[in-house]
């Protein structure tokens, strides 16, 4: 990604453009280059794009939950001065995003989830993680997207590269945890956020069936579907993706 991290307040982030605040909340092993798509999109149509990165690895241990990073995000949007913001959150993004909400409804204007983590997901599988199988993680970073090719090589190589860092894999593993034990299925009716969910009907990690618990379960939700798409409809498919929430957010004036 061609954008420059910027490094102040004890934040690093990505900021592009001006105008209505959208804050980009990546997942677990997704990099701030997975929003490429969203972040050339947005500007030029009168918002800011934000994406922070979320401190997963640079956390103590105990402090390794979604609940933490819900909370880093709201220091992150006060160091900003924002109000009103969009929050956009892809798998793990998706969960801190809804927790967010719900802890802090006042500074969120509106949610988008797509592979959100929160209700259920299968995690990387039961053979998760075999350290130094090249093979074995290139498989399960394919089995992420309907399409394998969209695992590059370089996809490949930071997952693997997490994964046989100690500190990192044994954090990974501590925050995935964390992701389960917080189910939030008791606190979504009360949430009244407009969201929006944009899935992929062949995401394996967070199956279809759980867009539609989503979609039941918050009482101002709309429910989008991508087809021949996986785990992450915004880098699979990212101008289905763009139009879809581009449409979404005009019709809702957001």
């Amino acid at each position: 990604m061609e954008n420059e991290l910027i490094n102040e307040g004890g934040f690093k982030y990505i900021e592009k453009g001006e105008g209505k605040p959208i804050i980009i909340l990546h997942g677990l092993m997704g990099g701030l280059s997975n929003f490429e798509g969203v972040t050339s999109y947005f500007p030029p149509k009168g918002y800011k794009v934000l994406i922070p990165e979320l401190p997963l690895y640079s956390m103590p241990m105990l402090k390794t939950t979604v609940k933490n990073f819900a909370k880093y995000l709201k220091k992150f949007i006060d160091h900003k001065g924002l109000e009103d913001v969009i929050l956009l959150g892809n798998s793990l993004g998706g969960h801190i995003g809804l927790l967010h909400t719900k802890l802090y409804p006042s500074k969120v204007k509106a949610l988008v989830i797509t592979g959100s983590s929160g209700l259920y997901e299968s995690a990387m599988g039961d053979g998760y993680p075999k350290r130094g199988d090249y093979e074995f993680i290139k498989k399960k970073a394919q089995d992420v997207f309907y399409d394998p090719e969209v695992a590059t090589k370089e996809i490949v190589d930071e997952v693997f590269a997490t994964v046989n860092d100690r500190v990192k894999l044994v954090k990974t593993l501590a925050i995935a945890k964390s992701a389960i034990r917080h189910n939030m299925a008791q606190d979504l009716p009360s949430m009244q956020t407009p969201t929006c969910i944009i899935w992929g009907k062949d995401d394996t990690v967070t199956p279809p069936d759980v867009a539609e618990l989503f979609d039941e379960l918050l009482p101002n939700s709309d429910l989008f579907w991508l087809d021949k798409c996986g785990h992450a409809p915004m880098m699979e498919h990212p101008d289905q993706f763009n139009t879809i929430l581009d449409d979404w957010l005009t019709k809702n004036n957001f």
